[in-house]
């Protein structure tokens, strides 16, 4: 269990390295690069339930706001988002951001049930 928890944070690391020519960079980086922290510190035995419950509530919050593009993208039959890193239509966008944050929040969410756990060290 370790190293899963190891590759989530490299994997999460990752994707916060990508989101640099991102126009919005300044968001996505620090939201990715917590859940690699979070589950880093799963790795080596140290636990922020507190801290991770704070941003699991923003994250939900913040996933909520695109709600709506989400169910219109569904509504209009759910068209590929991948194609083109233009969004053409106004929804795109928002289902990609709508994607790495429902990838974040249940990754933050499975973490925070981690760092609850009794055992190794807390820091709040």
């Amino acid at each position: 269990m370790k190293y899963i928890h190891l590759a989530t944070s490299i994997l999460f690391l990752i994707f916060g390295t990508l989101q640099y020519n991102d126009p919005d960079f300044f968001i996505w980086i620090p939201i990715y690069l917590f859940v690699s922290f979070i589950t880093f510190a799963a790795y080596k035995g140290l636990r922020f339930p507190i801290i991770t419950l704070v941003v699991l509530v923003m994250l939900a919050v913040w996933l909520a706001t695109y709600l709506p593009s989400f169910i219109n993208w569904v509504q209009d039959g759910m068209p590929s988002v991948t194609g083109s890193m233009k969004a053409e239509n106004p929804y795109i966008e928002n289902v990609r951001e709508f994607g790495g944050l429902l990838i974040s929040f249940i990754t933050t969410l499975i973490y925070y049930f981690i760092h609850k756990k009794k055992h190794d060290v807390v820091l709040t």
